[in-house]
C-alpha cells in the first residue's frame, strides 16, 4: 500500500531506510523553496535533470547509467509530470539487461523506493502507475504496478506561486479524470469512492483556488487531484482523454485544457444517446452514476452538470481551440483517437460521431 504524506517535513521519515538517493527533478526545482531542505537531508544524493520535458527513452537510459554508477538505492521525483515519467521509467528499468532496448525486456518490480513529491496539482501522477516517454519520435506508454510510487509527500505550498493558467489546465485535469474514471466501464467500489472525493472537493474548492489562492483551498485542491489520480489507476481514461492528444500537438494547449474543451461536449452526446450503452453493468446502472456524478457537482439534473462544467470553463475564460483549416485539421484529429480508450467509454463513439464531435470541439 502506498504511503501518502501530508507536507514536506514527513521527507525524514520518507527516507528511513535509504542509503543514497537519485533526485530526479526539473529545471523549477531551485525555486521551489524546499532547495535547502533537500540540500541538507541526512541521506547522501545525486542530482539527475538530464531530461526534456517530453521525456525521450534516451534521457531514461541516462537516468539508469547514473543510478548504478552512483548505486543509489532509492529515487526521489520532485515535480510535475516530467519528474514522474523519469523516476518511474528509471526504477523500471535498472535491473534490466543493457544489451537490449528497455521497452522490449520484461517488466519486473526492482524492490527499489520511489518517492515522489508533486509539484502541481493535476495528472495525480504521484499515485499511478503510468509514465509516458518517447522513442524515435513514437510516444511510448510505459504502465506497470510496481511503478506506483512507495511513497507521495504532498505539500501543497508549491501551488502558491504556480502561474494561475497553468493552476486552471492542471485542475481541470484533476476533474476530468476524476468524471471519466467515474463513468468508465472498468470502475469499481474504490475507483468511485476516489473520483466522488476527487469531484466533490474540486467543485466545492475551485473558484478559491483559482481566484483567491488561499492555502486551505491549495491543499483541497491537492489532494483533490491526488485521490483522482489513484481512481484513473484503477480505471484508465475514457474519450475525452482519447480526443484531447491530438488536441494538445496540434493547437499546442496544455494537456487539461485540451481534455477539457472535450469533455462537456462528449458528455451531452452520451446523456443523449444512452441507447448505445456499452457499459456491461446496464444502462440504468450507467444513468445512476451520471446521476451521482450530478449530485457531486451540486446539481440536481444530469443535464445541469454539463450546464454547470460549462459555467466552469467559461469563468476560468477556458475557450476551445480555433482551426485555420478547419476541414483539414478535423481529418487529422478525427483519425488520432486511440481506440483502446473508446472501449473504456460508457458510450459507443462511432467514426462519424467522432467527427461530429470534432466538429463542434473546434472552432
Amino acid at each position: 500500500m502506498q504511503i501518502i504524506y501530508q507536507g514536506i517535513d514527513h521527507l525524514g521519515e520518507a527516507l528511513k531506510g535509504s542509503t543514497k538517493v537519485l533526485l530526479v527533478c526539473g529545471s523549477s526545482f531551485p525555486y521551489l523553496g524546499i532547495k535547502d531542505k533537500i540540500e541538507h537531508m541526512s541521506t547522501p544524493y545525486m542530482v539527475f535533470d538530464q531530461f526534456t520535458s517530453n521525456p525521450l527513452y534516451e534521457d531514461i537510459c541516462r537516468g539508469v547509467d547514473l543510478f548504478r554508477i552512483t548505486q543509489c538505492d532509492t529515487i526521489l521525483a520532485i515535480g510535475g509530470g516530467s519528474s514522474m515519467d523519469v523516476a518511474k521509467c528509471v526504477k523500471l528499468y535498472c535491473q534490466m539487461s543493457k544489451d537490449k532496448s528497455y521497452l522490449q525486456q520484461e517488466y519486473k518490480d526492482t524492490g527499489v523506493k520511489l518517492i515522489a513529491i508533486p509539484t502541481t496539482a493535476g495528472s495525480g501522477s504521484e499515485s499511478t502507475c503510468y509514465a509516458v516517454i518517447y522513442h524515435d519520435g513514437k510516444k511510448q506508454s510505459v504502465t506497470h504496478e510496481s511503478i506506483i510510487p512507495d511513497v507521495a509527500i504532498l505539500e501543497p505550498k508549491f501551488l502558491k506561486t504556480l502561474p494561475i493558467y497553468q493552476k486552471k489546465c492542471t485542475m481541470l485535469d484533476a476533474l476530468c479524470q476524476g468524471i471519466e474514471s467515474w463513468w468508465s466501464v472498468n470502475s469499481t467500489d474504490e475507483s468511485k469512492r476516489y473520483s466522488k472525493i476527487a469531484v466533490e472537493t474540486i467543485i466545492k474548492y475551485w473558484r478559491e483556488y483559482i481566484f483567491e489562492n488561499t492555502d486551505f483551498s491549495a491543499e483541497q485542491i491537492m489532494l483533490a487531484a491526488n485521490y483522482a489520480g489513484r481512481a484513473i489507476c484503477i480505471t484508465q481514461t475514457t474519450a475525452a482523454h482519447a480526443f484531447s492528444y491530438k488536441i494538445t500537438s496540434l493547437y499546442k494547449l496544455p494537456h487539461g485544457h485540451a481534455v477539457a474543451v472535450g469533455l462537456s461536449e462528449i458528455w451531452e452526446y452520451m446523456l443523449l444517446n444512452m441507447n448505445k450503452c456499452l457499459e456491461p453493468r446496464g444502462k440504468e446502472y450507467l444513468l445512476d452514476i451520471f446521476a451521482d456524478i450530478s449530485k457531486a457537482m451540486g446539481c440536481l439534473t444530469l443535464e445541469q452538470a454539463v450546464v454547470k462544467f460549462r459555467q466552469i470553463l467559461t469563468e476560468m475564460e477556458i475557450t476551445n481551440p480555433v482551426a485555420t483549416n478547419k476541414t483539414e485539421e478535423i481529418e487529422i484529429l478525427s483519425h488520432s483517437v486511440n481506440p483502446v480508450r473508446l472501449k473504456n467509454n460508457p458510450v459507443e463513439l462511432c467514426e462519424f460521431t467522432i467527427k461530429s464531435l470534432y466538429e463542434i470541439i473546434i472552432k
